[in-house]
């Protein structure tokens, strides 16, 4: 473990991950506003669902501070693999250190998130992410 988590993983392990080990579990942490009009991980190949709690609430950002009950309470266990994703890969970093202090784990960050970094016209979709790496998916 470094940092306080179990480390990155980019899309394409988070899904080999989710795939492999009947275990792995993917908590979306963005927002219902990302949730609803950019869209969301499919998992249902896979037999699973997307577990969305938000790590900020939207629309003041604060953080949310019953993420590991409500993490919990949606079945997930100490023992599982954990996979985070937000938009870019910040958010659910922040959340992978906070259910690792709480004995969650392992708990991996999918680095570049969803949507990827900024292009240079400053658009995401383009550079990286779940999406670019194409994975599945649904738009609300």
């Amino acid at each position: 473990m470094r940092d306080g988590y179990a480390g990155d993983l980019r899309p394409a392990e988070a899904w080999a991950l989710l795939k492999d080990d009947p275990n792995a579990v993917l908590v979306d942490v963005r927002t219902a506003p990302e949730w609803n009009f950019v869209g969301l991980p499919r998992l249902d190949s896979l037999g699973k669902e997307t577990i969305c709690i938000s790590w900020q609430v939207f629309p003041h950002m604060g953080v949310n501070d019953d993420f590991t009950e409500e993490v919990a309470a949606r079945g997930v266990g100490k023992d599982q693999p954990v996979l985070l994703l937000c938009r870019s890969g910040v958010r659910s970093r922040s959340a992978a250190i906070a259910l690792t202090v709480e004995g969650f784990g392992p708990c991996y960050n999918v680095a570049e998130g969803f949507e990827g970094d900024r292009d240079g016209d400053l658009h995401r979709g383009s550079v990286g992410g779940w999406k670019v790496a194409g994975l599945p998916w649904a738009q609300g």
